[in-house]
Parts: C-alpha cells; structure tokens; sequence
C-alpha cells in the first residue's frame, strides 16, 4: 500500500508559503504590526511633543538673552569680531531688521504654534519667527536693542527633531522587519501543518509517508506524534486485511470448489445440475467481489501503463461475448501511471456491470461504446475515457445512489445476481490513482461513465 515519501516531504518543504493559512496568517500579523506601529509613532510624538517644544523653547531664549547681552555690553568696534565668532563657531548670525525685508512665515504645524507661544513668553509678545529673510533659509527670531530690531538667525539643523522623510525611513525600515518577522513565524506554524496535510494526502493516495518530526511547540510535537501512531496503525491494519482476505479466498472457495466437483459427479437431473452450477458461481463471483473491493491500490507498483492497447485488448475480448457488441474509438499512444492489472479490472467491471443493467430495449443484447481521448479538465490536460450503453439509463435522482457500496438498481435497470460492488470497485480503485470517475445519462438512452486519468509524465 505504501511508498516513499520524499517527493511529498520535497513539496511540503518548497510549497508552504503557497497556502493559503500562511498569507491569512502573515496579513493578520501584518495588520496587527502597522497598527502597532501606528499607536506607538502616535503615543512617541504625544509624549515627546512636550518636552521638545519645552527644550527648542529654553534653547531659543537663552541664545537671544546671551547675543543680545554679548551685543549690548560690548565695545563697539568689538561687535564685528563678536559676529564672526558666533557665526563661525556657533552657527548664529546677526541681521538688521529692514522695513523692506522678504520674509516667509515659519511652517503653519502645531509643534511651531506650541515652539513660539514658549518662546514668547520668555522674549516678548512682540518677538517674531521665520522660515527664510530675503531668499535665505533658516530659523529667525526677532529681538530689539534699544530701539534697533534685528533678526537672530539658527541653523535648522540644532532645532529640527525627525524629518518627515527621516520618520518614513524608520518607519518603512521596522515595517520591513516586523514583516520579516511575521514571514517567519507564519512560516514556523504553517510548515508543520503543511507536512500534515501532505502526509494526510499521501496517506489518501496509497503511499505511506515518513514519520513527521516529533520537535517544536508541545501541540506540534502531540500532534505529529498522533499522526505517526495512526500511520502505524494503519500500517497494522492492512497487514492483518491482507492476512484475512488469505484466508476468506481459502476458507470459502475451497469447499466451493469440492461443492462444484460433487454436482460433477453426482447423478443428478440436467435443470438440477445447472441450477446448483449457478449457485455456486454466483457465491464465488461475490466472494470475488468482496475481495476486489477490499483489496489495495499499491502505489508503489504504478507504471506508465499504454491505455490506448490496454483498452484495444479489453475491447477485443468483451467482443467475444455473446450478448455483446463493443464499438471501440481510441486515441492511440496514451500514457497513464497506474496499476495496469486494476485498471483493466475497473473497464471489465464497468463492462460486465453494463451488460447485466444496459441492455439496449428490445434486444437480448448489449451494445456498449468505448472511447479515449485527450482533453483539457479542471486538473490540466488528462487521459478521458468513455463508456456507454444503450439501455434505459438510470433515473437522474438515483444516479449518486450507484457508487455507493452494497447498491443495485434493479427497478430501473432490470434484476441481477451479484452482491452490489461493481461501481463501488471502480470508484475506489479509481482514488487510489488520482483519478476522477462521473456518471450520468447519455444522450439517447444510456448509463455514461467518464474516467478522467492523470497523463504519465
């Protein structure tokens, strides 16, 4: 039943970040990091507002106080050396205040509103601030000797916090990490998850995956560990099926067969004899049923199987059947993975199960159309093959009921001996490979049953 597990351990390493848990996941983390962001920038500014504008307002004062100290107390022919100090080493210059001075207001923000209603109350009512004085930017403060006003001008760079820019660079760098970050957490509880469900899959189609880690978060680890014990006992289960379906084949068609060599012998009438014949055929045919049905799809034994000859031959023999006639159209080099003997099983189940239920109206016997094509499905490009017949179809309500083990028509489809299982074979050996099996009523009259198989290579 079970094969390596390397090419599904391969897509679950490469293919987590494709689910659609891990971007669900990431977005949620995402969200919940800008908003985080957004409260913390707002609370650092609310915070921070002010004790910047108690410190740009102290700064402001104290240089205006000491300049305009410096300026009065000192000699006059001193002030000129005095201004080329202050604007060499302190970065502050000395302007006259003219009528006829361009001057651009300082910027309309709350923070500038909060600055100069500090700085006023320490200079004066009448101080003034600007942006630039005749085309040169920069910070100014106005202030008076005596009756001369003048401009005090600071460089922007000792007042200035964050830019803008500088708070978008941040911002934009810690958003890229905290995404890192949510990739990386999202990718530490989807992967586990990832291995899961392609383990799960795995299991579903037969094979019989490696044992799943058993490391990381205390739920990761149980729930690995819960998983590899019910592929044990999976594993368990199919060894002791095996050993049961040995022994029901040898137990039961054992004395059926002494049964069939005694009817041989014994001196009995003809209608008797074929009666007692029928019997016991028809025991054996559920029995062999039964054991279809019970028996495994082996992954591991999947080969490119030629469906187009497989389905030429299967053909060719139903045609030898009396009550019979098959009328074949195939594409001729297709290609599927597959169990080539289960394949041919699931044709002459569905071949047998039509010509005990679709016999064509009015004839004694069956006529049944077999065709294989390429076409394009939901599941890319896939080997489909057809088979109808001409009987009375099944009613439309009725048709889910056919798959289900244990299910005969026979009030639409006519009486037959058997235990049920056809179909319900068919469906499940077709799982096992992948494939997908739809069944409804053709036009004209008809039961239709479309195989959709997976193209090797």
């Amino acid at each position: 039943m079970f094969a390596p597990f390397s090419a599904a351990r391969r897509a679950a390493r490469f293919a987590w970040y494709r689910s659609g848990l891990f971007w669900r996941t990431f977005l949620l983390m995402s969200l919940l990091t800008a908003a985080s962001m957004g409260s913390w920038i707002g609370m650092l500014n609310m915070f921070q507002r002010g004790p910047q504008v108690q410190q740009t307002a102290e700064l402001v004062g104290s240089v205006v106080t000491l300049t305009r100290a410096a300026l009065t107390h000192s000699a006059p022919d001193l002030r000129r050396e005095l201004l080329l100090e202050l604007v060499s080493n302190e970065g502050i210059r000395i302007l006259t205040m003219n009528d006829y001075d361009v001057v651009e207001p300082p910027p309309n923000t709350a923070l500038m509103a909060d600055i100069a209603t500090a700085v006023r109350e320490r200079l004066g009512k009448q101080t003034r601030f600007s942006s630039s004085v005749n085309g040169v930017p920069g910070f100014y403060i106005s202030f008076n000797i005596q009756e001369d006003e003048y401009w005090l001008m600071l460089e922007r760079e000792r007042l200035a916090g964050l830019t803008r820019v500088q708070w978008l660079g941040w911002a934009t760098l810690v958003g890229l990490l905290s995404l890192v970050g949510a990739a990386f957490v999202s990718s530490l509880v989807n992967r586990p998850l990832a291995r899961l469900t392609a383990a799960a899959r795995a299991i579903a189609k037969g094979e019989r995956p490696t044992p799943l880690p058993e490391k990381g978060s205390q739920e990761i680890i149980e729930a690995n560990r819960s998983f590899n014990q019910m592929v044990e006992d999976l594993a368990q289960v199919e060894k002791d099926r095996a050993v049961i379906l040995a022994g029901i084949s040898h137990d039961l068609r054992t004395p059926l067969a002494r049964m069939q060599l005694e009817v041989e012998m014994a001196h009995l009438p003809q209608d008797a004899r074929e009666g007692m014949q029928s019997d016991i055929n028809q025991m054996d045919a559920i029995i062999g049923q039964f054991l279809d049905f019970a028996k495994p799809t082996d992954a591991a034994t999947f080969v490119a199987v030629n469906l187009s000859e497989m389905l030429s031959e299967v053909g060719r023999e139903a045609g030898r059947i009396r009550d019979l006639r098959v009328q074949v159209d195939l594409m001729p080099g297709i290609h599927v993975m597959g169990n080539a003997t289960d394949l041919r099983r699931v044709v002459n189940n569905i071949i047998e199960n039509a010509r005990k239920y679709g016999k064509t109206p009015g004839q004694d016997i069956t006529e049944i159309d077999i065709v294989l094509r390429v076409k394009a499905t939901g599941h890319g490009r896939r080997a489909v093959i057809e088979i109808g017949d001409h009987g009375v179809g099944v009613p439309e309500d009725q048709i889910a009921q056919l798959l289900k083990p244990f299910t005969r028509l026979d009030s639409a489809r006519g009486q037959a001996n058997g235990a049920g299982l056809g179909l319900a074979i068919v469906e499940r050996v077709l799982s096992r490979h992948n494939a997908e099996l739809s069944v409804s009523n053709r036009e004209g009259g008809g039961l239709l049953l479309q195989i959709a198989l997976p193209l090797a290579g």
